[in-house]
């Protein structure tokens, strides 16, 4: 099948699946920084998703890409290391025309996955999934967001775990984003620089906003 023997389906599928990562980082990234604008908005966003069936069906779909993804790049991995052999622990020096993040995707999606399920746990189980299936799964209600996020940070172990996790995060985009867009055609010397600089753009505006509510409450309870 053309889509899984060749190079080039192979990234095709890598990037479209991991534009569901993407939309689904955004999406959240906005939605959540709320919450240190206006708590009642947070709570007001948490309710008007909440259980409904189009928040269940976008949730659906983009994890389904984005675990798509995931499983994809682990094949590969497998796929590649059994081609080459004993012949990459042979290779002594990196190239240097292949960038720090490049070469470790798979590392980074590792990290990004492992600390993906934690958030998960933390958010999603203990919110919408409570909400559905009405199991108690916390101290706070799953309507009280803003209460439940103000609390979970006020652990400064978990602020500091979720920031290094939200710098793998960045590194693992920085590199998925420009490298999706490169496959979808804008490769050329005139558009490979441009492309780029948007990756690193759309990467960091979603990091910093992720970003900003451990740092916040880290300064808000230091400031006590």
């Amino acid at each position: 099948m053309w889509l899984i023997d060749s190079s080039i389906g192979r990234k095709l599928i890598m990037s479209i699946t991991g534009v569901f990562l993407v939309l689904f980082l955004l999406f959240h990234s906005i939605m959540n920084i709320v919450v240190i604008i206006s708590p009642e908005g947070y709570n007001m966003i948490n309710e008007f998703l909440g259980a409904n069936w189009y928040a269940l069906v976008g949730t659906a779909v983009l994890a389904g890409g984005f675990v798509i993804h995931i499983l994809y790049a682990l094949y590969l991995t497998f796929q590649n290391n059994r081609a080459r052999g004993a012949v990459r622990y042979s290779v002594s020096k990196s190239q240097k025309s292949v960038n720090w993040s490049s070469r470790n995707m798979f590392v980074l999606g590792m990290i990004v996955l492992g600390f993906l399920g934690l958030h998960l746990y933390h958010f999603w189980f203990k919110m919408q999934f409570a909400e559905i299936t009405g199991i108690e799964t916390g101290a706070f209600h799953p309507a009280d967001g803003a209460s439940y996020v103000a609390d979970l940070f006020s652990n400064w172990i978990y602020c500091v775990i979720y920031i290094v996790w939200l710098v793998a995060l960045w590194f693992h985009l920085t590199h998925g984003v420009w490298s999706a867009l490169q496959t979808a055609g804008l490769n050329n010397q005139t558009w490979l620089p441009r492309v780029k600089v948007i990756a690193n753009i759309i990467s960091t505006i979603v990091i910093l906003m992720f970003m900003s509510i451990p740092v916040y409450f880290l300064i808000g309870n230091c400031s006590y």
